[in-house]
């Protein structure tokens, strides 16, 4: 696909059009935009713009579709699977201004929201009101709720309260050619005709711009209880995590970390909120909330009583806020100190729950075949394992070669037992090569189709989530 490259005429159109300090043309400020949180790739926009206004965004993208240039959206750039990545060039359109409450209607659960606000910051301000948006991403304290939107994001508390579509009412769009809509109503019912919110949910910015999120609310719990639960064999610290929900608990999080993991993040943050004696290999963090905190402490003594069935040590409760705190900034930062550990791939594996423990036994099996080693973690209580490939003593050719190999042989066995590629994380730039394991022609064709009616000329986020350019 060949795009028109930027010109002074195009330039002036800008400047017309938005002010010149939202017009971003400095070396520095285009490298920031050239990457995300995904490994270490960069590829370098020819310009950033920073809308403040669905107006805006609407005639940026017409302009970009009557001269075929291709624009990226971009959130917080905490993506990792280079969703925002400007691949070939063009316009990085930086959503960061665009980041206000617009309405919060308290007697219908309901706030209105742009798609630059922090997703910690929404969060807080509901809290206010007793009320709770539930998804949580490790990053929440820095991502944007338009990159939610784009990735469909979950989080821990997923396991209870579900994932962004199922807080999202209705969206208001920039189409490729400029037109804006809205997508559905600001109804909890709505079976009127097409469901193009949940559309445009996980689309990773390749159908349209989102200027304005309609999310529904929940009321906020106002205790919660946190254990870490110690195991001396991994598979059956997954093994529990079934048990666990099969005796009737469902827990707000329940999260999974093998022993290399917990250990970056504790050398990583130089915590000793922890100990890890040798012989352990796991850990559970299981936290439960509610209103009723009488009614919780009988929760987590009948977890805890639960989980005796399996290899433990001493389990841990944090009496304490700050003790809370500090295990849930381990669980955060896993990735970021994986990542500083050593070069590494990170894929983002998802299967039905009770398949938890052959996932994590075949994830360490192919590791011996193809010769690498994995550090994992992930939302246990939804299946999700985070499967992060490090590079360690591999040589740079195995690196290249023989890595792929393994992780289609992994992708492979991930949809044997009814899984998928990607649960939390997107298909983006990285793992679009592996998009026909998960789906057959027809449905791939379906998608590409569907793409088209969209952005015909292909200009919205292109190179991603499908190998062949349209």
């Amino acid at each position: 696909m060949r795009f028109k490259k930027i010109t002074e005429a195009d330039c002036l159109y800008f400047n017309q059009l938005m002010e010149n300090t939202r017009i971003l043309t400095d070396g520095e400020q285009l490298k920031r935009c050239s990457s995300d949180h995904t490994e270490d790739f960069s590829f370098v926009p020819e310009l950033v713009l920073q809308p403040v206004s669905t107006e805006e965004v609407s005639a940026i993208m017409r302009y970009c579709n009557e001269q075929n240039i291709c624009v990226t959206p971009r959130g917080a750039g905490t993506g990792l699977s280079g969703g925002a990545l400007p691949l070939y060039g063009g316009i990085s359109l930086d959503m960061c201004r665009m980041n206000k409450i617009i309405a919060l209607d308290t007697r219908n659960f309901q706030v209105t929201v742009e798609p630059g606000m922090i997703t910690e910051e929404l969060q807080n301000a509901v809290k206010e009101k007793g009320l709770f948006y539930p998804p949580d991403p490790a990053s929440k304290g820095s991502c944007f709720i338009g990159g939610n939107i784009a990735e469909n994001s979950g989080g821990p508390k997923a396991v209870k309260y579900g994932v962004v579509k199922d807080y999202v009412l209705n969206l208001e769009v920039v189409m490729p050619n400029g037109d804006v809509i809205w997508t559905g109503a600001n109804v909890l019912k709505n079976a009127t005709g097409y469901n193009l919110t949940q559309l445009v949910v996980g689309s990773e910015g390749t159908l349209c711009i989102v200027t304005q999120i309609v999310l529904r609310l929940i009321p906020f719990a106002t205790q919660d209880l946190l254990l870490l639960v110690p195991f001396r064999n991994a598979i059956q610290a997954c093994e529990a995590v079934n048990a666990i929900l099969l005796a009737g608990y469902t827990p707000s999080a329940l999260e999974f970390m093998e022993r290399d993991a917990l250990k970056c993040a504790v050398n990583y943050y130089q915590s000793s909120a922890v100990s890890l004696p040798d012989d352990i290999q796991a850990h559970l963090l299981i936290e439960v909330d509610g209103n009723d905190l009488a009614q919780l402490y009988k929760e987590v003594e009948a977890i805890a009583q639960l989980v005796q069935q399996f290899d433990i040590d001493e389990i841990l409760f944090a009496e304490t806020t700050e003790q809370k705190q500090a295990l849930w900034k381990l669980r955060r930062i896993v990735g970021e100190a994986v990542k500083g550990n050593s070069i590494y791939k990170e894929e983002d594996t998802v299967v039905p729950r009770a398949e938890l423990p052959e996932l994590l036994r075949i994830v360490k099996e192919i590791g011996v075949r193809y010769g690498f080693n994995s550090v994992c973690y992930g939302h246990a209580g939804d299946g999700n394992l985070h499967v992060n490939i490090v590079k360690g003593d591999m040589s740079e050719d195995a690196w290249h070669t023989q890595l792929p190999l393994g992780i289609r042989a992994l992708f492979r066995e991930v949809v044997r037992l009814g899984g998928t590629i990607s649960g939390e994380h997107g298909i983006g730039m990285v793992q679009k090569h592996f998009m026909d394991i998960a789906f057959n022609e027809i449905q791939l064709n379906l998608m590409k189709e569907i793409k088209k009616v969209f952005d015909p000329k292909g200009i919205l986020n292109p190179g991603k989530i499908f190998v062949e350019e349209i």
